[in-house]
């Protein structure tokens, strides 16, 4: 797939006249101090809650999912998914309700499942900063979306000093984890003078099935005399990806000029939560970015282009066969499963190709000492593919189109004003307007000439109206106020809007099998796309209490927030055969739903601190911890909304001394009980684990190692959704297979047992 850079010549030509106008009258470049990439000008008033950088490197040996490093900041939480694909949820929204920026491009995921979201392209060793707006967002972040914005930067590029000469550094690393033998290592290198810059990330990891804590063989111990699987091991858990970026730099007075390419290979990501796997992802980006700072302000413009090829059908795990044993009685076959043996799933194959262009302009315009006006422009450009091959087992003769030539685009427009009033008053007013415009294609079924559902669905898919317009507006309202120097308030309100996405309204068809493979949120069950939803649109109050000493040694914050969302897309269940909701709903069992406005209330309290214990012989102790709690519910059925992460806390005991950094921690579950019942979501119960982290860095070298829940113990994820991760996936009915051999309908997705790990990195 070669890139076509045709879409990108406006945005392009909008670099060079941002460069135009950055010159002075007389056409001469103002000479001003160096620019410093990366930094905010003013940011007083809904700062983002930021990875501390320690606890980051800490961090990334554990984990190869960029999207785990914010599990450490009040109201986050994460969607259990592949090993390096979970998705961020922000006061109980997630995935397409956040707004997530990678390096300045705003990413989609291409495919039914979501299993390539945005973070998903970042190797965490490439990470430079990692930021979350909780509660309410500027709109200079924001746009649509409703529940928050996820910033992720990678690193800045490096130029030598003056009268260094040339610049030659770089860092290799390498790591490995016990449970599912995770290994991988990381190379970074850079070559630079004081105008120019060239470097280069990349990054390759791989990982078996995990292991779960050491009771999860009681769950699903019998009947698996025939299976590959280990007794404790979590099917489909296994992963392997490799991520490159290539960037080139130039600085010149007070402008910087960067493009970066990127590349993602991944061969292969298994999904214990959903009923396919990721059997390879091809991702190719091109980073365009012009940066100038003057004595009133700064400019930046931004050009982008992302292509996707995703293929996905039934990995390992998956591909074996249920035959008739002794007694027709279905079994497992003990047999081995080779990829095209008689013992196999026959396999369906799904594919999504999809392109993503993107443009902006922004300025910040300082109007005196204390105030600041930023405005800016977006652009993007969607185009989405998502067809399944014929494989047989009624799946023939021809593809069956899940979404053709799905088109998304949106241009917006904002105004942010930052004001100081005297030292104690700091106020945020933004404005942003957004126009999303969506289509798709005729569709069709694997026989466009079939009756049945599909042929019914297609016609009337094909006979309606699929274009839609939205006008959608953007407000926020903030202010801080300083009560003492060990004290500040902030309060807000905000009214975000979100359009639907193309996986929300266009997936047609009602027929069971196709249902079930449009499913982004890993709970079984299948869900059908409706065309006229309208745009979510919530109404958000939130505060910050915020105690601290003079020089934040100390701090402690508390965050109430309650959000209320009109036109909330949640789900109903649905009759396929009369193409209608179902008048009786079906309990504890795997259902379809078809998406649906309603309207929806979420509200909840995050607590954060840290706090110095003492100084001793045994080095610097310190407190830290995370308190978060989400209420979520269906204002018009009462019902609880979808995963929504039950109390939890996580409290970390620190120590320093000398060159060795360690932790202890302790992190609290509380049990899901409140549920959505329309989705028929499992309960889980609570839990505590025990982590242990030690550091030690010497001169250019440092060493990390631990173990990642300490006492084994099992637990099952409340946001892990459905355990699919074995054996036949197609059908709703889960619990006609013997026992053990697939865990029955309500077997939520364990968690990992102990895990050590261990993991070195040069600089040089």
């Amino acid at each position: 797939m070669g890139y076509s850079f045709r879409p990108l010549a406006a945005a392009i030509a909008m670099l060079y006249a941002g460069a135009a106008t950055a010159q002075g009258s007389s056409g001469e470049t103002r000479v001003l101090d160096d620019i410093v990439v990366g930094a905010d000008r003013i940011v007083t008033t809904a700062a983002a809650a930021r990875l501390d950088a320690n606890r980051q490197q800490q961090l990334l040996v554990t984990t190869n999912d960029a999207a785990s490093l914010l599990r450490d900041l009040p109201g986050v939480s994460l969607y259990g998914a592949g090993a390096v694909s979970s998705l961020p949820a922000i006061n109980g929204l997630a995935d397409d309700r956040l707004r997530i920026k990678v390096d300045g491009m705003d990413l989609i995921a291409s495919c039914p499942n979501h299993m390539n979201p945005a973070l998903s392209y970042i190797e965490p060793s490439n990470l430079d900063s990692l930021r979350a707006y909780a509660g309410i967002a500027p709109v200079s972040v924001g746009g649509d979306s409703i529940g928050g914005s996820i910033i992720a930067e990678t690193r800045a590029p490096q130029f030598a000093a003056p009268g260094q000469g040339t610049l030659a550094t770089g860092e290799i690393g390498a790591f490995y984890r016990s449970n599912n033998a995770a290994r991988g290592g990381n190379l970074a290198a850079t070559l630079a003078s004081e105008q120019f810059s060239v470097w280069y990330n990349g990054a390759h990891s791989q990982a078996n099935n995990y292991t779960a804590g050491d009771n999860f063989k009681d769950v699903t111990a019998t009947g698996r005399a025939g299976h590959t699987l280990a007794r404790d091991e979590v099917g489909s858990s296994a992963y392997e990806t490799a991520n490159h970026t290539l960037g080139l730099a130039m600085k010149h007075d007070r402008h910087l000029v960067e493009v970066r390419f990127g590349l993602q290979d991944m061969p292969e990501q298994l999904y214990p939560n959903q009923r396919m796997d990721l059997l390879d992802n091809q991702q190719q980006r091109l980073n365009l970015r012009w940066l100038g700072q003057f004595d009133w302000g700064r400019l930046e413009a931004r050009a982008y282009r992302e292509e996707v090829e995703h293929f996905m059908d039934f990995g390992r795990d998956k591909r074996y066969w249920y035959g008739a044993a002794t007694g027709g009685s279905a079994a497992l076959n003990p047999a081995p499963c080779a990829p095209l043996g008689p013992t196999c799933a026959a396999g369906m194959p799904m594919y999504t190709e999809s392109t993503t262009s993107g443009a902006s302009l922004k300025a910040d315009l300082a109007l005196g000492a204390d105030d600041l006006l930023r405005l800016g422009s977006e652009l993007q450009r969607y185009r989405l593919d998502d067809w399944w091959p014929a494989s047989g087992g009624g799946m023939w003769p021809g593809s069956f189109v899940n979404i053709n030539d799905g088109e998304r685009d949106r241009s917006s427009l904002f105004a942010e004003w930052e004001s100081s009033r005297g030292a104690r008053w700091t106020t945020l007013l933004g404005v942003r307007y957004e126009r999303v415009t969506m289509d798709a294609g005729a569709v069709h079924g694997y026989n466009p000439a079939g009756g049945g559902n599909q042929g019914r669905d297609a016609a009337l898919f094909n006979a309606g109206d699929r274009s839609r317009r939205d006008n959608n507006w953007d407000l926020t309202a903030l202010a801080r106020y300083s009560v003492n120097p060990g004290h500040d308030i902030e309060f807000g309100f905000a009214r975000k809007v979100r359009s639907p996405s193309l996986y929300e309204a266009y997936p047609w068809s009602t027929w069971q099998m196709a249902a079930l493979m449009n499913n982004f949120v890993g709970d079984g069950n299948g869900y059908i796309g409706n065309p006229d939803l309208k745009p979510e649109k919530a109404h958000t109050l939130s505060a910050t209490f915020d105690w601290h000493a003079a020089d934040r040694r100390w701090e402690f914050q508390a965050m109430p927030f309650y959000m209320h969302v009109t036109d909330y897309i949640d789900a109903i269940q649905w009759n396929g055969a009369t193409n209608t909701p179902r008048s009786v709903p079906l309990r504890d069992q795997f259902t379809v739903l078809r998406y649906a406005n309603q309207s929806a209330r979420l509200y909840g309290l995050n607590l954060a601190g840290h706090l110095p214990l003492a100084r001793t012989g045994l080095g610097d102790l310190g407190l830290r911890g995370v308190v978060s709690y989400t209420r979520g519910q269906n204002r018009d059925t009462g019902d609880g909304l979808y995963n929504i992460m039950p109390l939890n806390a996580r409290l970390t005991l620190t120590q320093r001394l000398g060159a060795w950094d360690n932790a202890l921690e302790i992190l609290g579950v509380g049990a899901k009980h409140r549920l959505s019942a329309a989705r028929n979501e499992m309960r889980t119960a609570g839990y505590s684990l025990v982590n242990l982290r030690a550091s030690y860095t010497w001169q250019r070298l440092r060493l990390d190692f631990g173990v990642e829940n300490l006492f084994d113990r099992y637990y099952e994820l409340p946001l892990g959704g459905a355990y699919l991760g074995q054996g036949t996936t197609m059908s709703a009915s889960l619990n006609n297979v013997p026992n053990g051999v697939v865990p029955l309908w309500g077997t939520p997705v364990p968690g990992m047992g102990r895990a050590l790990y261990a993991g070195i990195n040069l600089k040089f």
